[in-house]
């Protein structure tokens, strides 16, 4: 069995978060000890790692609480996760291809940078008028 802290270090999340997580239900079936302190087994802190993930995938915590119902309906359930997991993983894919453009962007800009400061390359601006240049 896991304390609080062990779970939170075995899951890589926070005390705070693992309390909000349980206060919200997202860990059903909490177990108590003698002393009243919540208690995890391996299943537990397997499923708060899955918690973990859905989080950084962008999962908010009304979308967490569906996708824990439907996991609590066992397997008749698993074409409906999966159609929530194939929508997430979706939209991780738009974010990625952001994310590079963006990325290929900077890269773009750098290098047009180096090639003025080099000499390369005649300085432009899409804010200061041409005429405007020639005088700095």
């Amino acid at each position: 069995m896991y304390t609080m802290m062990q779970a939170c270090r075995a899951a890589d999340i926070s005390y705070q978060t693992l309390k909000f997580y349980c206060n919200e239900g997202l860990v059903p079936n909490v177990k108590r000890d003698r002393n009243n302190r919540r208690i995890f087994d391996e299943h537990d802190v397997n499923w708060i790692k899955d918690l973990v993930c859905l989080r950084k995938c962008g999962m908010r915590i009304q979308e967490m609480k569906e996708y824990l119902a439907l996991c609590l309906q066992g397997q008749p359930s698993i074409p409906q996760r999966e159609k929530m997991l194939a929508q997430k993983r979706k939209a991780l894919l738009d974010s990625i291809r952001e994310l590079e453009e963006c990325i290929g962007y900077i890269d773009w800009k750098q290098d047009f940078y180096d090639e003025v400061l080099s000499g390369t390359r005649p300085y432009v601006s899409n804010l200061i008028p041409a005429e405007n240049l020639m005088d700095s």
